[in-house]
């Protein structure tokens, strides 16, 4: 030991300071980070997995409004939901309307993404009107959109009629397709700029070094796309369309207020229909064997998309 860590110890001594601590203090230092971390860890379990043991349990009893009692039933329940029409139509409308969606969102988010990569004169004030939609409640959007596609009071109709010559009456909201074409529309509208900021993160930590060798080596611009743009691109892409995708399979709020799920049940997405058997039809054992199952159909979903993402790129 040297001298100066002995001076140290007997001055400490002489201070009156303990020679070693208590097995508390030494207990509590060891797992120092982890009793910072205990409250919140605390608080998740009972905020988060609680109610989703509480939800498990209740999948399988009868816990319903309408039927007295809390009786075991096993998979009656999710039985009900897997061979009720509606709910397979809900789960597949969903999955047709997630993948047209973030397709066209990822496509026009790609295209302003280019154009907007190069600087020129009013770029910035572009940009803040390009992304003010995402800032906009799914619920006002879908109120916006309502006014805009009703008929007959509308615009819509009223614009095309003039640009077209003749009168058109669509129900935008009313008949097939143009029902799921306006729930289309109103996505795309407020989404497209999540995917432009992601994508146009991406171009803009590209190199500009490997376009100017691109070009002295006589490559032309679409060629320099797919050999520089696209390879350095694809991670973003797929960490937006990874994002994307698992926020439009919970899509609800423009859904509740464009069409209310109707004509009938034509626009029920799995969320929809969930709130209609647990909320409306007071059904809530069989709502929430839905919801069971709808988070494993989400879950593989995301397990798939997240393997893709963090899968390495060949050397």
């Amino acid at each position: 030991m040297s001298n100066g860590n002995a001076a140290t110890i007997s001055m400490m001594a002489a201070a009156g300071a303990p020679a070693r601590q208590s097995a508390f203090s030494a207990w509590a230092d060891r797992h120092f980070k982890w009793i910072l971390v205990a409250p919140a860890v605390l608080l998740i379990l009972a905020l988060s997995i609680y109610p989703l043991l509480f939800s498990l349990v209740v999948s399988f009893i009868n816990y319903d409004f309408q039927v007295p009692g809390h009786a075991f039933v096993g998979l009656k329940n999710f039985s009900m939901v897997v061979f009720d029409p509606v709910a397979r139509w809900s789960l597949l409308l969903t999955a047709i309307l997630s993948a047209v969606n973030v397709a066209i969102e990822f496509a026009l988010g790609l295209l302003v993404a280019l154009s907007m990569v190069r600087n020129f004169r009013g770029r910035g004030l572009v940009m803040s009107i390009l992304i003010v939609p995402l800032f906009i409640s799914p619920v006002i959007v879908g109120q916006a959109w309502t006014l805009l596609l009703q008929r007959p009071f509308g615009p819509t109709n009223y614009i095309l009629s003039q640009l077209l010559g003749y009168d058109v009456t669509i129900g935008w909201l009313t008949e097939s397709p143009w029902l799921y074409i306006s729930l289309i529309i109103a996505d795309v509208w407020q989404w497209t700029p999540f995917m432009f900021v992601i994508l146009l993160a991406g171009l803009t930590s590209i190199p500009p070094n490997l376009y100017e060798a691109a070009e002295l080596d006589g490559v032309n611009a679409w060629q320099a796309f797919w050999a520089i743009t696209v390879p350095h691109l694809a991670p973003m892409m797929m960490l937006a369309i990874t994002f994307r995708l698992l926020d439009a399979i919970r899509m609800f709020d423009t859904i509740f207020i464009m069409t209310g799920g109707g004509p009938g049940t034509q626009t029920y997405t799995a969320s929809y229909y969930l709130y209609t058997v647990g909320f409306t039809q007071f059904h809530l054992s069989q709502a929430t064997a839905g919801s069971w199952l709808f988070l494993i159909f989400t879950a593989i979903v995301v397990t798939l998309l997240v393997r893709r993402l963090l899968k390495p790129e060949p050397r």
